[in-house]
């Protein structure tokens, strides 16, 4: 709760109901509650009269507290602000409420890969107030945070180290864990295996997959995501058939769940996994379905169905021309968004096929 530490007519103002009633209430006259009402923050009330005020003020109820720190937001100049005259606890309520606000407006931006915008929505926040301060409802509004910017470092290919998805991840987890909220710490847990596999560390990865494809923590949505990124994992240890069965059992609970964008990824997926196993014709069928099923029109999903469309093509001499220049198509759209880690793949899957091709005009 708020605590004035100078009152002026302003924060008079911003406390009472109306001139009457307050005049009443504090027991001082109409025409003294008028006087503040016009001089605002230019009058100071009387040491004795600012005890009665610090008196009304501790008694109020929640409620008021708000409005108080509402209007007194909304009355004040930077002049006010600078001076600190009134201070709370960490954030007041309705700073709450923005901050909830402000993260709904991250992951809109985050889907539509705005990285600087959603990253100024996060720092204004994340750098406004400290862990020390903050009660439950700000250290879960602050966890949030830090995953979300967990996710945006990931989507710009910031894996590891200083200022990387690993540690953003790492510090949510550690705060949700200290909230006690299991549901969130599997979540975090599954997004570092994520971070494990896009490091290259596959193993690890796979094994933590694999743990929490069967965690009760996690919703079934959550779970079927594990068990379809275990099938990534496998089909990158070259198991493309064991892939195709476990993929396949986490597309039909997506399915089951109506959780069309899943499905369209599962299909994806399970496109590179039949890829990898020679089946073209397969692979061809599972991105078709994948291309044409997507909900969303978001850049990185673009980027995606198109880089797993071109590799496709460029197993197949005789599509090898087309798949180049669908990649061509992936790695624009992947620039001009800050894809990075999608632009690294784009460039390794031209690179294997592009060698051999400048070997034999050779």
């Amino acid at each position: 709760m708020a605590t004035v530490h100078h009152w002026t007519g302003l924060e008079a103002r911003a406390l009472r109901l109306s001139v009457r009633t307050f005049a009443q209430k504090l027991g001082l006259a109409v025409a003294t509650v008028s006087k503040w009402e016009s001089k605002l923050a230019d009058i100071e009330p009387r040491p004795d009269t600012q005890a009665i005020l610090d008196t009304a003020l501790g008694h109020a109820d929640a409620a008021v507290h708000l409005r108080f720190e509402t209007l007194l937001s909304e009355m004040a100049g930077p002049l006010t602000v600078s001076r600190r005259r009134v201070t709370a606890s960490g954030p007041r309520a309705w700073e709450y409420e923005s901050w909830a606000d402000d993260l709904d407006r991250v992951v809109v931006a985050l889907s539509r890969q705005n990285f600087t915008f959603a990253d100024s929505l996060l720092t204004r926040w994340l750098s406004r107030f400290k862990v020390p301060e903050l009660d439950e409802k700000g250290l879960y509004l602050f966890a949030r945070s830090t995953a979300l910017l967990g996710d945006l470092k990931r989507d710009q290919g910031a894996v590891l180290g200083p200022l990387s998805a690993q540690q953003s991840y790492a510090g949510a987890r550690a705060v949700f864990t200290r909230l006690d909220i299991p549901r969130r710490v599997a979540q975090l847990d599954l997004s570092l295996a994520v971070v494990a596999e896009m490091s290259g560390k596959l193993e690890d990865a796979a094994r933590g997959y694999e743990s929490l494809a069967v965690d009760d923590r996690l919703s079934r949505r959550d779970r079927a995501r594990a068990r379809l990124w275990v099938g990534t994992a496998l089909s990158k240890h070259g198991r493309h058939d064991y892939a195709t069965r476990v993929m396949t059992a986490a597309t039909r609970d997506f399915e089951d769940l109506t959780e069309p964008e899943d499905w369209s990824v599962a299909h994806q997926k399970l496109a590179l996994a039949r890829r990898g196993a020679g089946d073209l014709t397969q692979a061809l069928d599972f991105i078709a379905i994948a291309r044409s099923s997507g909900t969303t029109a978001s850049p990185m999903h673009r980027v995606r169905l198109d880089t797993a469309y071109g590799h496709i093509l460029l197993s197949d001499a005789a599509t090898r021309d087309d798949g180049l220049l669908v990649l061509d198509q992936a790695a624009k759209t992947a620039v001009r968004y800050g894809l990075v880690h999608q632009l690294r793949s784009i460039e390794g899957i031209r690179a294997v096929y592009e060698g051999p091709a400048r070997l034999r005009q050779r």
